[in-house]
């Protein structure tokens, strides 16, 4: 599933649960949730929480989708490493990543606040980075999948009986996995398909941490978010 089905299905579910919302309004099983902040870079994010999943245990379980402006890399590098050793043309470069993530959130007492909630979880992201040469003849995107986990704490403040103000910090670290562009890919066991020379370096293949430094897919990703949360 790609990222913009995997958006239209949570929209969808967001649609049928709000549906449901206008026939019995004095539950609140559920709550939706929209927020925007700095993720290493500009990102917004929508979500949906279970408020009362389990009866037996004091937990609630969100599903989030969110996507953010990165910083992609080294152009020359990039060229270089997946393309050629030309120097030709204007670089033009930027990259995005959408994020999925499945937050198991507790009650916390950390901040010192009423309403606080501890958030953990696993995530998973999918990145590409742009390189374009205007004049150089050259237009490739690199792109990675990745598996992450994600920790956090944050807050909410009551506005109105349905309507919260939530902020949020936490860290998501996303594992190193391979990275493709054009013909060429480099994986971290260094198990690369059609890796190209390093001229500067007695025509040495490249390898994946030279690859990984010039692009820079997520990794340590550092969060903090404001947004508003509606109770269904």
């Amino acid at each position: 599933m790609n990222a913009k089905q995997s958006l239209l299905t949570l929209l969808l579910v967001v649609y049928t649960v709000l549906s449901y919302a206008q026939i019995d309004g004095n539950k609140h099983d559920f709550s939706v949730g929209i927020s925007t902040g700095y993720n290493r870079g500009l990102g917004f994010q929508i979500s949906l929480t279970a408020l009362k999943p389990l009866e037996t245990l004091p937990v609630q379980m969100r599903l989030g989708i969110g996507i953010t402006s990165l910083n992609p890399g080294n152009s020359a590098d990039a060229r270089r490493i997946f393309i050629n050793n030309a120097t030709n043309g204007v670089p033009e470069e930027k990259a995005r990543a959408f994020d999925y993530r499945f937050d198991f959130m507790f009650d916390s007492n950390v901040l010192n606040l009423e309403n606080s909630k501890l958030v953990f979880g696993p995530r998973y992201s999918s990145f590409k980075a742009n390189f374009k040469y205007v004049g150089g003849n050259e237009d490739f995107d690199v792109t990675s999948k990745q598996f992450g986990v994600g920790l956090g704490l944050e807050s909410q403040f009551k506005m109105n009986r349905k309507l919260n103000l939530i902020a949020a910090v936490g860290l998501d670290y996303f594992f190193n996995n391979t990275l493709k562009g054009h013909d060429t890919s480099y994986s971290p066991d260094d198990d690369n398909v059609n890796p190209r020379n390093d001229n500067a370096n007695d025509n040495v293949e490249f390898t994946y941490k030279e690859a990984n430094k010039a692009i820079k897919q997520p990794s340590l990703m550092p969060r903090v978010f404001i947004g508003v949360v509606y109770a269904l």
